[in-house]
């Protein structure tokens, strides 16, 4: 029939790995969508017609969107193949996602297949009114809203049939953390009471920062340990703690730790998550130690600082667009009458005497695939999180001694990538284009550097044009405009 050819047309799209890497997401939106009506549309006899086909190209489907960087399209991805699994396995089992926000926006006429989807996995109850949604949600139960009231599907677990012990007369029993870093160390590596090891895990950092000298003598051993180091116990907050513990001994003891951690990173026996934790500390240090002391934790904190957020799939583009404005916005001169601005407390850079041992061995192995790494292939998700850790850095690096020559390596470096095919990584190549024009020095940009910019602006012109990604065009325009400034100094 008409209904089983248009919808063969949609999988064939919906399931193309080109189509998922170069389509703009409203696009595939839009597929998704259509998939779903149609299939709300299709009746027993058709379904029977056709169900290996569906079967083959929902496989062939979620493949290329769990692929993806981008979240939006992971989940596009996960809802539609549920609900092609809900039509086509109706007696046995059916594919589940643990997805929590299955959709935004969500149309009318699509919604109703999803719904069937979840009720016939038993992971949702029915749609309940808008007057008693709030009263359901506070209850925990599993819910779903209607598109109506909130434009979003909710999934909640509930414990409430659980009768909770009680714990009213109990009192925890404190156990001391070691006041050595070397003993640290010793509960860490070989220790099996399980009530020091999470006293030690929480008290590390702190001890790290009030004993540099100790630390200092371990720091690298230190490092290895923190990088390799496995949750024991169900502790509240393991991973920041570790983070915040190897951030303190790096930024204790730059040097040597910043080359163990650059080393490891392209070190076999590795996983994607590690290498993305020494991503995450990189980036962390370079931020406390580009910042004077002053201003610690108070003036720089939380919004003022650009930072890699820690979720898979974080969008780095809101924090890009911060720093551009920021700096912006402190080249623009204003004529005013007014009360003068109070001056700021100033410090020594600490991160431009190491900045370099940060910086350029992260930059020089990304072409060379090991056997469980490659970041020129399937790891490329790895690849977007480097990209923007070298923008990053290279922000960082103003006003260092080495920020001339971290600009034309990372120039070489995005001329190198600048056709990938993940937006993720365009998106990164971009940033690190407007880190360059704010971060290095004029004069050595205009003398250094020409025919490298001149070569950068006309493929951002290209990407303005071109490129599928809205926010990839958006951030090469932005760089545009930064040029633009340039050439009126000359």
């Amino acid at each position: 029939s008409f209904l089983i050819q248009v919808l063969q047309e949609l999988l064939e799209t919906w399931g193309s790995s080109s189509a998922v890497k170069h389509s703009p997401p409203e696009q595939q939106q839009y597929i998704s969508k259509a998939i779903l009506i149609c299939l709300s549309h299709l009746k027993e006899p058709e379904i029977e017609s056709c169900r290996q086909e569906l079967l083959t190209s929902m496989m062939e489907g979620v493949k290329c969107h769990l692929d993806s960087n981008l979240p939006q399209i992971r989940r596009l991805g996960m809802i539609v193949a549920e609900s092609i699994s809900s039509k086509i396995n109706t007696d046995g089992p059916v594919l589940k996602f643990q997805v929590k926000v299955v959709m935004k926006s969500m149309s009318d006429a699509a919604l109703p297949l999803v719904l069937e989807s979840n009720k016939k996995s038993h992971t949702a109850a029915p749609v309940i009114p808008d007057e008693e949604s709030d009263a359901e949600l506070d209850r925990g139960r599993k819910t779903v809203c209607t598109p109506h009231a909130n434009s979003y599907l909710y999934f909640f677990y509930s414990d409430d049939d659980l009768i909770p012990y009680d714990m009213s007369e109990d009192k925890e029993l404190k156990t001391k953390a070691p006041v050595y870093i070397r003993d640290c160390i010793e509960v860490l590596t070989g220790s099996e009471d399980v009530d020091k090891w999470e006293a030690t895990i929480k008290a590390l950092e702190s001890l790290v920062r009030k004993n540099p000298a100790a630390t200092r003598e371990v720091s690298v051993e230190l490092a290895k340990i923190l990088l390799h180091l496995e949750e024991k116990t169900c502790i509240e907050g393991f991973v920041e703690l570790r983070q915040k513990a190897q951030v303190a001994v790096l930024t204790t003891d730059p040097i040597p730790v910043a080359k163990y951690l650059t080393s490891q990173f392209y070190s076999l026996n590795y996983s994607l998550r590690q290498r993305m934790d020494i991503l995450d500390v990189l980036v962390l240090a370079a931020q406390e130690l580009s910042y004077p002391k002053s201003h610690g934790k108070t003036k720089h904190s939380g919004a003022q600082k650009p930072c890699i957020q820690l979720l898979p799939g974080s969008d780095s583009s809101k924090v890009w667009k911060r720093i551009v404005d920021e700096r912006i916005k402190s080249k623009t001169r204003r004529f005013a009458m007014g009360r003068s601005q109070v001056e700021l407390s100033s410090g020594p850079n600490e991160f431009n005497s190491v900045a370099g041992h940060f910086f350029f061995p992260l930059i020089q192995h990304f072409d060379r695939p090991l056997t469980t790494f490659d970041l020129l292939g399937e790891d490329h998700f790895v690849l977007g999180r480097l990209v923007h850790t070298l923008a990053i850095l290279m922000y960082l690096a103003v006003n260092t001694v080495a920020v001339t020559a971290m600009g034309k390596a990372l120039l070489e470096f995005v001329w190198a990538l600048r056709f990938h095919t993940d937006s993720y990584v365009r998106q990164g190549l971009l940033s690190c284009i407007s880190s360059v024009l704010l971060s290095v020095p004029t004069v050595r940009l205009l003398e250094d550097m020409t025919e490298e910019l001149l070569e950068t602006q006309s493929w951002l012109g290209d990407v303005v044009e071109k490129d599928p990604d809205g926010e990839c065009r958006r951030l090469a325009l932005q760089n545009l405009l930064l040029m633009e400034n340039l050439k009126k100094k000359l």
